[in-house]
């Protein structure tokens, strides 16, 4: 059971980080509106896709897993 318990603690670390990042972060880096993200709209719809913002957030999830499990 002392597993699950470094588990979650990891996990509420990680979402303290990622929800700092993103409420403080947008004034830097504009999530969503990156070069690269596909937007399109119409007369009666809009449809957008954040690619490169999607991008940049595996990459950075995968470093932070590679230096947690390592």
């Amino acid at each position: 059971m002392t597993d699950i318990g470094k588990i979650l603690i990891y996990l509420g670390i990680i979402l303290v980080i990622v929800g700092c990042v993103i409420h403080f972060g947008g004034r830097f880096i504009p999530f969503g509106s990156l070069p690269g993200d596909i937007n399109v709209e119409g007369e009666n719809s809009s449809f957008h896709f954040p690619i490169v913002t999607c991008i940049i957030i595996s990459v950075v999830l995968s470093v932070i897993a590679n230096l947690f499990f390592r």
